[in-house]
């Protein structure tokens, strides 16, 4: 396994920040190599758009093939975002400040051996620049409100999780593999590597994005995690009890088992697909009736069940039924 040695005064500076990159590497690995049903839906609406792409650019599919190995991705991939707010163009430019070289060095990490001769030639950057351009021209930023909604839902409720449960909590629920161990020392991942002391280190980032797994990222001092965000692009809904929908009508229902966890209204929103303004009036009736109660979090209000609303959820009508009369839809 993967461990880091995190020095308490990184840990405490540390920080979740939204990158648009990160969100397009997502992208280009789902384009590229699809695992879950979500992400197959997601492909085949510009599949055939960038396959065309990638047949005008013959260096694009030896790059490809170079820079995603089972466990590990090219550093220039990989960069963690060196500002609290970053913008595409200010992380596009860090990656087309690497020269060809530097690339090329990228990918013999990833996988040692021999480049393919294609990957040799000039203009290995100006190469990178534009497959990760077009990645979020094409397919990113004419999503990016949505998918930056659904991501700042999601560090408020990491944030509330935290302020809960503690680094030790947040760290179980945050990536596959990932876990405190105690003394100092944060599991990141389950592949085999020599541990690794971050006492110089002076950046240790959170990065939510729309991926089933996440990553580690670094550059020189900065180190940081990519996370699968949750409930992101999930096409499965979680299990209605049977008859809760006719109970309460069906989007009461679709946000009530929906609050197991800490969510905001537009994380609700993002997951659901109802208006804003449509899940407040939900939580509103849902909070009347003691079924959920709510917190503020920074600039978001966080709502999850009570008890009774638990219980509800998990099927069990009879342990709310002094109240469920007010859940209905009128």
């Amino acid at each position: 396994m993967s461990v880091w040695r995190v020095p308490v005064d990184l840990l405490a500076g540390s920080r979740f920040v939204i990158s648009p990159m990160t969100d397009t590497v997502a992208a280009l690995k789902t384009l590229h190599s699809p695992r879950h049903p979500w992400q197959h839906s997601w492909q085949r609406r510009h599949l055939a758009a960038y396959q065309r792409m990638l047949a005008r650019r013959p260096m694009l599919p030896a790059l490809l093939a170079a820079a995603f190995a089972p466990r590990w991705i090219a550093d220039f991939l990989t960069l963690p975002p060196a500002t609290a707010s970053p913008t595409f163009a200010e992380e596009l430019a860090v990656v087309a400040a690497r020269p060809d070289e530097q690339i090329r060095a990228d990918l013999r990490a990833t996988r040692p051996g021999p480049l393919a001769e294609v990957l040799c030639h000039d203009g290995l950057t100006e190469q990178v620049v534009y497959l990760l351009d077009w990645v979020w021209t094409h397919t990113v930023r004419p999503e990016w409100p949505e998918r930056e909604r659904r991501l700042r839902a999601d560090v408020v409720a990491r944030t509330s999780r935290l302020s809960a449960q503690g680094w030790a909590g947040l760290f179980a629920d945050l990536n596959p593999g990932m876990r405190w161990l105690g003394d100092g020392w944060l599991q990141v991942n389950d592949h085999p590597a020599a541990p690794l002391p971050l006492d110089r280190a002076d950046q240790l980032v959170f990065v939510p994005a729309h991926c089933a797994r996440g990553w580690v990222v670094w550059d020189q001092d900065r180190f940081g995690m990519v996370y699968p965000a949750s409930g992101i692009l999930a096409e499965v809904s979680p299990p209605t009890p049977d008859g809760l929908d006719r109970l309460i009508g069906a989007n009461r229902a679709a946000i009530l088992v929906r609050l197991g966890t800490p969510l905001s209204t537009s994380h609700l929103a993002a997951l659901t697909g109802l208006s804003v303004g449509a899940v407040g009036d939900h939580l509103r009736v849902l909070l009347d009736a003691g079924m959920v109660t709510k917190r503020r979090s920074g600039r978001e209000v966080l709502y999850w069940h009570t008890s009774r609303g638990a219980a509800l959820a998990a099927g069990d009508p009879a342990t709310a039924a002094a109240r469920v009369e007010d859940l209905r839809p009128g």
